[in-house]
């Protein structure tokens, strides 16, 4: 199986992470093949299968990982010992200071986010899609890294995999990101609006104190390449790839 991985954490020592991508798995069309997500209509079996694969592949217990029930929201879940695989919590972010505990959001065209806090070693994920970009979900991930876990902004890291982007992404209005002062983010085109959700997040990171050398976000686009990524507007039926982060 193939994933994705960012340079600057690849290098850092006892951090695991990855991008997923939809092959090398064992689920069947339209959900081919490496689905990691219950919820869209998949044979549960395969979807098993599939966690089994990736938690191999990177070397964790598939019954540690902690994901998410996500709901579009703006709320972060600081992980405990409720939370496992077969418990997952509903959020749209998680975050711990534990060790040997794997992170994981599911995407398919929203972005999914990695953050690593390197001195503190602290780790989070978070799932933005526009309503998370709308909601400022990053800004209540690095507060609870200040507030929760005496991070200092300057150490956190966040690396944000493949999504949907502003060349796919038409909205059809623009008022609500108007409202939102984020029009810096709408593209225009014709009678089109095109939204850059990546744009509002890399903003919103800054605006909370992470170092622009700090972020790096993927520039490839979910729906563009569909046939390596799941992407929901490009298929609608579809499967859920993923970025899990873990220390050890």
């Amino acid at each position: 199986m193939k994933i994705h991985q960012s340079p600057r954490l690849k290098n850092q020592a006892k951090l695991v992470h990855a991008f997923s991508l939809r092959d090398g798995g064992v689920s069947l069309a339209p959900f081919n093949s490496l689905n990691l997500a219950f919820h869209v209509g998949d044979d549960e079996k395969a979807v098993l299968q599939n966690h089994d694969i990736l938690a191999s592949h990177l070397n964790y217990k598939r019954e540690t990982l902690v994901h998410m029930k996500q709901i579009h929201s703006n709320l972060v879940h600081i992980v405990d010992a409720k939370d496992n695989f077969s418990n997952p919590p509903t959020c749209d972010a998680l975050i711990t200071d534990k060790i040997d505990i794997p992170l994981m959001v599911m995407v398919a065209d929203c972005s999914p986010l990695l953050f690593y806090d390197d001195k503190k070693r602290v780790i989070a994920v978070a799932h933005a899609g526009r309503e998370g970009a709308f909601r400022n979900i990053v800004k209540n991930v690095v507060k609870s890294f200040v507030d929760d876990f005496n991070s200092d902004v300057r150490d956190i890291f966040v690396t944000i995999g493949a999504s949907i982007g502003v060349c796919c992404y038409e909205v059809g209005i623009k008022t609500k990101a108007e409202e939102l002062g984020l029009s810096f983010a709408i593209e225009q085109r014709g009678d089109a609006i095109f939204l850059d959700v990546g744009k509002i997040l890399k903003s919103q990171l800054l605006a909370s104190g992470i170092k622009e050398e700090n972020i790096e976000i993927s520039k490839e686009c979910s729906c563009c390449k569909k046939r390596e990524y799941f992407s929901y507007r490009a298929s609608k039926i579809t499967g859920r790839f993923a970025g899990v982060i873990m220390m050890r």
